[in-house]
């Protein structure tokens, strides 16, 4: 039986009631990945028709999580940055992400961007689901067409980011 974006927002929705900590966005991030195996749950949220690079399928009333569904149709590089007071699970659907992760080696200050350093970087692929915890900063590069659902904890929207520059 096809996964509904329904069923898993309700899944995602009792995993962060049952823990709102790293063990509630673990459960999410399975729940992700189940619906990355999904063909019916592929082709309804990111099928060929869809092209916008952001598009918000479902945000929760309650605690305001979303569950997004993105479509690069061209390479684009990503900047370092986090989420604000958030976290977000990226799960690619379709084509590669190189991820670098970075550390913040001087934070914010008197109006200056905090300064990072380069720490890892990794690839995902169809099917792996990522947890970014509050403060992870990250950086996408799609050297293709990529599409992926991304949950966020809140609307990332409506929240302000750290200022940041790689050094």
């Amino acid at each position: 039986m096809a996964y509904s974006l329904e069923d898993f927002a309700a899944d995602c929705r009792k995993a962060l009631q049952s823990d709102d900590g790293p063990g509630g966005r673990e459960m999410v991030r399975q729940h992700l990945q189940r619906a990355l195996r999904d063909e019916t749950f592929l082709d309804t949220h990111l099928g060929p028709d869809v092209t916008k690079e952001r598009d918000i399928l479902y945000e929760d009333a309650d605690s305001g999580f979303c569950i997004c569904a993105h479509v690069y149709g061209e390479p684009k590089q990503g900047h370092p940055h986090d989420h604000g007071p958030t976290w977000a699970i990226y799960g690619q659907a379709a084509g590669e992400t190189e991820m670098t992760d970075w550390r913040m080696i001087s934070p914010p200050e008197g109006g200056q961007p905090g300064k990072v350093e380069k720490v890892r970087t990794y690839h995902l692929e169809p099917g792996d689901a990522h947890v970014y915890e509050a403060g992870d900063i990250h950086a996408p590069y799609r050297a293709a067409p990529t599409k992926l659902i991304r949950i966020e904890g809140q609307n990332t929207d409506n929240i302000e980011r750290t200022p940041i520059e790689a050094v």
